[in-house]
């Protein structure tokens, strides 16, 4: 026990000594997190904190490592385990460095965690089995490598993603961490409450300078490394302990930062964003907006961190079933709060999906007939039927009319007109396009004008305007053959 509160108390020390020094450096070198749109701090704040909570946890978990008692006699039996651990997480720790100083694109930070997790898996530390107590085990057999980089890199990013508020991240992951040290304690594990204890107790100093008002941020360094690793050491503590409650624990201690990840995802998809685009929908950008305070959105969130961990532990107080009531009563407390807030709305979720359905629907359709008319140009001669083709195309596409004005080279003008449906049309329902056409001669000047039904869809009108755009840009009348420009004898031919 003295050594848990050496590496505790050491690394704690060491953050505090070690975090202004990351600061001054940052200032020197002008490496700040500058604000913006989307982010709530008003000032240039440095944000390479990362480099000091890494080398507080790290330095005293290395010493540790070495003693010669049980830490150092476990060390030695898992030594390929830990040693593969910790470079991987120096290698994310890096490359989050990397993206503080640089800022780089998200596949390739993905990447990079997907590369670090098969290391970490190719080492042994894998999610081979699935055991609730004595009720049932379910062994994954080869689904255990893709089980355990999907576990790994979701917890990376989810940590990641809620690093949005001064000391939010760095306190969620401080409590995760001591529920994950008890429960190594209780399990006999001492290398992972020496590890766990060493991110806690940095993380624990660095709080000093991050909570509101922060001084430094740790960045994607902190935050990468931090979710990586506890992603990792859950994974052995489940390896060794053989039971659920190893992922259980830091999955609901994490529950925030999870269903925020996953909430966010689903949101940008129904959006039709990228899933990896930033945004103001997070749970605590809604808290900031019901007037809540920039502190007291952290000390809610740490709160409710603090309740769906407690509720967690009591899981090893358990047996059997009353594991999984418990394990899913705490899931559905979770979702209850994302509802309470607005961060998760069913019924808006169904319609939006409904909404996108009817929109991919109607695209792929679109494309279709897109496609269909193609063919048809593709077999005109003559300037008649070409205009026949930009009719069908015109009606197709579900336009209202079109008009095509023609000077001749006497200087008179004629105007082929196309006319749809007679259905009477709302004004407000009508998007006008009017389109050059490329002819033969330099001086000669050919202006096409087309209504398109918007259908209670301006997308919809302006994606049929533009896949029409693409017919007539694709075949215009220079790419006639150089012998016919007849009229064409079944249009209305308007003199001017």
């Amino acid at each position: 026990m003295k050594t848990y509160l050496a590496v505790y108390l050491g690394s704690l020390l060491l953050a505090v000594v070690l975090t202004p020094i990351v600061i001054f450096l940052a200032r020197a070198l002008k490496i700040y997190d500058n604000p913006n749109a989307r982010k709530v701090h008003a000032a240039a704040i440095p944000r390479i904190g990362g480099v000091a909570v890494f080398f507080s946890a790290i330095v005293l978990v290395i010493i540790t490592l070495f003693l010669d008692n049980s830490i150092g006699q476990s060390f030695r039996e898992m030594q390929a385990k830990i040693i593969t651990l910790l470079a991987a997480g120096t290698f994310i720790f890096l490359v989050g460095l990397v993206d503080d100083l640089r800022p780089m694109r998200a596949r390739y930070k993905l990447a990079a965690q997907i590369i670090a997790a098969i290391a970490v898996c190719a080492s042994g530390i894998r999610i081979d089995f699935f055991m609730v107590d004595n009720l049932f085990t379910l062994n994954f057999g080869w689904l255990a490598f893709p089980i355990t980089i999907f576990w790994i890199v979701a917890i990376t990013n989810a940590v990641n993603l809620i690093d949005g508020l001064d000391g939010l991240a760095a306190g969620i992951s401080a409590i995760t961490c001591a529920v994950m040290a008890v429960f190594a304690i209780n399990q006999s594990q001492p290398l992972m409450a020496v590890l766990m204890l060493g991110l806690l107790g940095s993380l624990s100093g660095f709080l000093f300078f991050n909570f509101n008002p922060a001084r430094v941020f740790m960045g994607d360094s902190g935050s990468m490394f931090l979710g990586f690793t506890m992603a990792s050491a859950s994974v052995i503590c489940a390896t060794k302990s053989g039971t659920i409650l190893a992922l259980a624990l830091p999955a609901l201690a994490l529950g925030l930062p999870i269903f925020d990840t996953i909430f966010s995802m689903l949101r940008r998809y129904l959006n039709r964003r990228a899933i990896t685009s930033a945004d103001r929908g997070h749970l605590h950008h809604i808290l900031l907006d019901m007037g809540l305070g920039h502190r007291h959105v952290v000390i809610l969130m740490y709160a409710m961190t603090a309740v769906a961990a407690g509720l967690g532990m009591v899981m090893m107080l358990v047996r059997g079933a009353e594991i999984v009531a418990v394990f899913f009563c705490v899931i559905l407390l979770l979702v209850v709060t994302f509802r309470v807030t607005g961060a998760f709305r069913i019924r808006s979720t169904i319609a939006a999906l409904k909404r996108n359905f009817g929109i991919s629907n109607r695209s792929r359709q679109e494309v279709a007939r897109f496609e269909e008319i193609e063919l048809h140009f593709r077999a005109v001669k003559t300037f008649s039927q070409w205009w026949q083709t930009v009719c069908l195309a015109a009606d197709k596409m579900d336009f209202i009319s079109g008009s095509l004005h023609l000077t001749k080279r006497d200087g008179t003008v004629e105007t082929f007109v196309w006319k749809g449906s007679d259905e009477k049309v709302d004004l407000r329902d009508v998007v006008k396009i009017t389109l050059p056409v490329r002819d033969r001669r330099i001086d000669s000047a050919l202006e096409l004008n087309i209504e398109v039904r918007a259908n209670g869809s301006l997308e919809s009108a302006a994606r049929r305007g533009t896949l029409f755009t693409r017919l007539i840009e694709g075949y215009s009348v220079a790419s006639l053959p150089q012998q016919t420009k007849s009229i064409p004898k079944t249009e209305v031919l308007v003199e001017e």
